[in-house]
């Protein structure tokens, strides 16, 4: 027999599955797994492997000061060495950001040395929509495109390794 209870808790979930929205920047990746990203700043690349394969490579754009490794807030560097990915963003004013675990201990005392602040929020984004140009731009992070992003962020896990190099 059919109650007017189940047939209330019928309807809501009717509703609620109805009224959920898609949201295509969520995409599925049912590849190997990325194990490893590694950045070349010089080259302006950056790869996703899975164990020696290169799954994909993408150009980047870096921070507005991207000669060397981030030393403090507000240099404008994008860091180099190893990091792990620590936060994924969903709702980023960058489209969608994967977090990189700079600073690491090494980097605080370094910048804590010269009484200075490493900074910190590195990500791996999207590029804002008004944004049009071939130079490095971000404050730190690592940029591609809206479309790039999507496939990165569902391909990436957090803690995967992330090697930036020179």
């Amino acid at each position: 027999m059919i109650t007017r209870r189940s047939l209330m808790a019928g309807a809501a979930c009717g509703m609620a599955a109805g009224c959920t929205v898609y949201d295509p920047k969520f995409i599925k990746y049912d590849g190997p797994r990325v194990d490893t990203i590694q950045v070349l700043k010089s080259k302006r690349k950056m790869q996703l492997f899975h164990g020696s394969t290169v799954l994909r490579t993408y150009d980047i754009e870096l921070g507005f000061g991207p000669e060397g490794h981030k030393t403090i807030e507000g240099d404008g560097r994008t860091p180099e060495g190893a990091y792990l990915i620590n936060r994924k963003n969903p709702n980023s004013r960058f489209h969608l950001s994967i977090g990189i675990s700079y600073p690491n201990i090494n980097d605080v005392r370094k910048a804590r040395s010269m009484g200075k602040s490493p900074g910190g929020e590195i990500f791996i984004h999207g590029t804002p929509k008004l944004y049009v140009s071939d130079k490095d731009w971000t404050w730190g992070c690592i940029a591609v495109t809206d479309a790039e992003m999507e496939e990165i962020y569902a391909m990436i896990d957090v803690g995967t390794q992330i090697n930036i190099y020179p």
